[in-house]
């Protein structure tokens, strides 16, 4: 009786069986190329999530932004937006805790002020402290994002801003408030306070309002700190000092 031949289909099937048992040297290297291109790729998606989402809330506002925009805005599947960072709330706080470094900043700023200023030029530093790291970030590219998302949450008061805000904000708020206090010896700590509310007004104003060019009649330009910066800095310290003289405690 005859041996029985393999059909076409059979045969060319066989490679593929035994392929799938013991893959080939260049499929386990097409693996590991795949599983290091999605390690790879992890902390770009994660970052870009909160660039994106930085933007959309600094745009929008927190209510003004869901879950799925910020991820088609990141171009991301939706539910790495949870996996990464939780909960949109979570999402929004994580902003401002990656932007930490910038209160340290402006932290260790004060505390050169406060230890080498020269005689008499004790206010002007601290308000150096308080204004050059802000307009530093400012001239970032994605720094604006940020100090706009920072003036929402100082000015929309709503409750979604309340506890990161007295978490990372107000701790510096204090210091500084002390700092001025400090430096006025006639002025009383409330009063140092009222300077710090006044001073943070004018510094957020600043670096968020872009129509200075159309003010000026395109004498000025926006980002030109540095023109802008020191006159700033003699604004702040010059009405501190102007406002507290000869006040009444």
């Amino acid at each position: 009786m005859p041996k029985s031949t393999p059909t076409k289909k059979a045969a060319a099937a066989a490679p593929t069986a035994l392929a799938a048992k013991a893959p080939a040297p260049a499929r386990k290297r097409a693996i590991a190329r795949s599983a290091t291109s999605e390690e790879e790729l992890a902390p770009n998606r994660q970052a870009n999530i909160l660039q994106a989402a930085e933007r959309l809330f600094a745009t929008r506002g927190f209510h003004g932004v869901s879950i799925r925009d910020i991820a088609d805005e990141a171009g991301v599947p939706l539910a790495l937006v949870g996996y990464y960072y939780g909960p949109k709330l979570s999402l929004y706080h994580a902003i401002f805790r990656a932007h930490a470094g910038y209160i340290d900043v402006r932290l260790k700023s004060l505390a050169d002020a406060q230890q080498k200023a020269p005689p008499g030029q004790l206010l002007e530093e601290i308000v150096k402290a308080f204004v050059l790291p802000v307009l530093e970030v400012a001239s970032q590219p994605a720094g604006h994002h940020f100090l706009r998302l920072l003036s929402r949450g100082m000015n929309d008061h709503l409750e979604e801003d309340e506890p990161i805000i007295r978490e990372l904000f107000d701790p510096l708020a204090h210091a500084f408030i002390d700092a001025i206090a400090a430096a006025l010896p006639q002025a009383t700590r409330s009063q140092a306070a009222w300077c710090y509310q006044f001073a943070l007004g004018a510094l957020l104003h600043h670096v968020n309002d872009q129509r200075i060019e159309r003010l000026s009649y395109g004498q000025n330009q926006p980002g030109d700190e540095a023109t802008a910066g020191p006159l700033l800095v003699r604004f702040i310290a010059q009405g501190m000092r102007g406002a507290c003289e000869g006040a009444v405690h």
